[in-house]
């Protein structure tokens, strides 16, 4: 299990989509549990750019893989 994201990264769906809309981001994690119509438009831009997707069980999870200390819908890591 990762324990933590590595390299540059951003948190929380308006700030991913943004990523994703200047074409920064590597992967993008979403977390099982968040609701469907705040990830539905980060799901969308995922399949339109082809971007490797991975699943977190849960929002407490994810926000303890981004070093925060509340739960996140989404996050996403920035390319290079």
């Amino acid at each position: 299990m990762i324990l933590r994201l590595e390299g540059s990264k951003v948190v929380g769906v308006k700030q991913t989509i943004k990523a994703i809309k200047a074409g920064d981001v590597k992967i993008v994690y979403i977390a099982k549990d968040a609701d469907d119509k705040f990830i539905q438009p980060i799901k969308l831009l995922v399949s339109e750019e082809s971007l490797e997707t991975v699943y977190v069980d849960s929002m407490k999870e994810l926000g303890k893989l981004c070093g925060i200390d509340v739960g996140a819908a989404t996050a996403a890591v920035l390319k290079d």
